[in-house]
Parts: C-alpha cells; sequence; structure tokens
C-alpha cells in the first residue's frame, strides 16, 4: 500500500510501500479520499512529542481522514462498507496519509451531507480542538466575550463560528488582508496583530483560545476578568495533562515545571490556565457534523494538494498563508 512515512524524527516525509492496516474487531477501514494537514503532524515529524508520545519507525503521517468504509470489525454495528466518514484517529494510530488506514469506530462518524471529501477531511482534528476548547472545557455561554488567536488558520476559523453560535461575543488576531474574512465568520472585534496591540485594545474576556503560546500567551493572561480562563493549544504542557496521559512521576513533575511560569502568572493575576491535546471522539463529530448541516459552520480549505504531492504539502506547514485548512486528496 503507498503511503507517505518518516523513518526518523526530523527526517523528511517519504513515500513507502507499506502492508495493508490490520483491521480490529472494533475498527473501521477506511478508503481514504482526503487527509488534513495539521501543525501537529511536523511537530511528530520534528520529535516534539517524543517523550510521551513515542512511534514505532517508519510510521505513516497524518491525523485527518475523511473517506469510503471498505471494511468493519466482526464487532462493529454503527458502520457498514459504503459509508462516508470521517475521523480523527487516536494518537497511537495515525496514519492518514496513505491509500487506506483502520480506525476505531468509536473515533469515527459520518460525514456531514452538505460537504465535500475536501472539506470533511479538513474538519476533524481543528473542529474537536475548538469544541473541546469551547464547549467541554470554557462551557462558554451566551453573553460571555471570547478571544480566539489567529482566526484565520485551521481551529481559528471553527472557533469563531462555534463561539458565535454558542451566543459569545468574540474577538480574533488575524493579519490586515483577513479582516473582513473572519467578520464574515462572525468575528466581532479583529485586530491586525502586526499594527495592533490587543493587550490595549481588549479586556475583561472570559475565555482566551491561544494557539501561538510564548508571549502571546502570557498578555492573553492580562485581557481575562478575574476568573476568566486562559486555553493553551501549543503549550505549555501542564500537570493535568500529564495525569490524564497515565504519565510516569518524573515526566509529571517536568511538565509542572514547563508551565510553572504560566501558572503563576495566571494565579497573580486571579485567572487560569490550561492546556489542551485534543482527543478523539466520533460521538463529538456527530454533533458537528450536525452543526455542518444545519450551517452553522462552514469549514475552510484554503490549499488542496494531490497524494503525490505529500511531501510538498508537508513542507506547506507552518508557513502560513493559508487560510483555513490544506487537505491532501487521493482521487
Amino acid at each position: 500500500m503507498r503511503a507517505f512515512v518518516i523513518s526518523k524524527y526530523q527526517g523528511p516525509l517519504h513515500e513507502a510501500d507499506v502492508p495493508e492496516p490490520v483491521v480490529g474487531e472494533h475498527d473501521v477501514l477506511v478508503q481514504v479520499q482526503a487527509a488534513g494537514l495539521n501543525v501537529v503532524d511536523e511537530k511528530i515529524r520534528q520529535g516534539a512529542f517524543k517523550a510521551f508520545l513515542r512511534y514505532e519507525l517508519p510510521q505513516v503521517m497524518g491525523s485527518d481522514v475523511a473517506g469510503t468504509v471498505i471494511g468493519v470489525g466482526a464487532q462493529v454495528r454503527g458502520f457498514a462498507v459504503g459509508d462516508q466518514v470521517y475521523a480523527q484517529p487516536r494518537t497511537d494510530r495515525i496514519g492518514t496519509f496513505a491509500e487506506r488506514i483502520a480506525v476505531h469506530e468509536a473515533d469515527v462518524a459520518l460525514e456531514p451531507e452538505t460537504v465535500t471529501p475536501e472539506e470533511a477531511g479538513s474538519l476533524p482534528m481543528v473542529a474537536l480542538t475548538a469544541w473541546q476548547a469551547l464547549v467541554e472545557r470554557g462551557d462558554v455561554q451566551p453573553g460571555q466575550r471570547v478571544l480566539i488567536h489567529a482566526g484565520a488558520g485551521g481551529v481559528g476559523t471553527v472557533a469563531i463560528q462555534l463561539a458565535k453560535h454558542l451566543g459569545a461575543t468574540v474577538a480574533t488576531t488575524v493579519s490586515a488582508g483577513n479582516i473582513d474574512f473572519v467578520r464574515e465568520l462572525g468575528a466581532d472585534s479583529v485586530v491586525d496583530y502586526r499594527d495592533q496591540d490587543f493587550e490595549q485594545l481588549l479586556d475583561g474576556y472570559d475565555l482566551v483560545l491561544d494557539s501561538v503560546g510564548g508571549e502571546n500567551l502570557e498578555r492573553s493572561l492580562r485581557v481575562l476578568r478575574p476568573g476568566g480562563k486562559a486555553i493553551g493549544i501549543v503549550g505549555p504542557p501542564d500537570a493535568a495533562f500529564a495525569r490524564e496521559r497515565g504519565l510516569n512521576p518524573v515526566l509529571r513533575l517536568a511538565m509542572a515545571a514547563l508551565s510553572g511560569k504560566i501558572r503563576r502568572q495566571a494565579k497573580k493575576l486571579g485567572v487560569t490556565y490550561e492546556f489542551l491535546f485534543m482527543h478523539p471522539s466520533g460521538d463529538q463529530l456527530r454533533q458537528i457534523s450536525a452543526l455542518v448541516d444545519k450551517g452553522v459552520l462552514r469549514p475552510v480549505v484554503g490549499r488542496v494538494f494531490d497524494f503525490d504531492q505529500a511531501v510538498e504539502a508537508m513542507a506547506s506547514i507552518g508557513k502560513g498563508g493559508i487560510r483555513g485548512k490544506a487537505v491532501i486528496t487521493r482521487a
């Protein structure tokens, strides 16, 4: 089976012939039609997560999938051959830059009926991240104020729409060329991060979703109201995350130390910081599908690469300049 793999951390993505997926009794075998590109794919290639997420190399890359069910395990009851599905496979079973992938049924949902395979393939990771930040962790309520950084990116485009659906007043940061675009998505206040200082313009926010990290995260704490929350999706990881992953005490201490500075700053300001590492959920994807089909959420696909261009596509991650998501597609 054709696939695109890494053979060593920090090594290049390259094509390889790999064994067919092993389909477990609770697995759905998917013929891949589209696979979204995510920053996490590049971080895995770089080895950024190997302290707590070590892969047996060579590893097929790719964390989003949309496609057709071509086989099901003996215990699968919710899916049948021919179903059009999408998923974000659990972290130890990634590998969507391939012709086929076996995914646990709990991570799978039927695609929204109103989108293309490329649009469906763009959604799982970013939509789940937005959902878990705003609904699961943030419990955003009508009338609250939410700041979403990088509003023209993959997570940002979905998060703006979802926050508006939840009844929030939404601010976001983008470059000047994307101001009108994010307003169309529903943003109420837009800050040009190159020429304006969001910290000077915004105040009293209930929640910040940060996908930038570093100084941007530290400054975000100061736009929160007392009791507000900052959720970071690029780190630093915290002790709660280490416990969720079942990491050993040494790694728990290390992660607590990594996030110590930002947590102390948050406490001093009377706010909180949480690190979010998205988890797969077919149930949440079903709710997301319903919102897409109602017209509440629309996927934003900024660029589509052919399967043969997977190496080029991987190299594009992190370079910026793409609204929403880039996607690899197979004819």
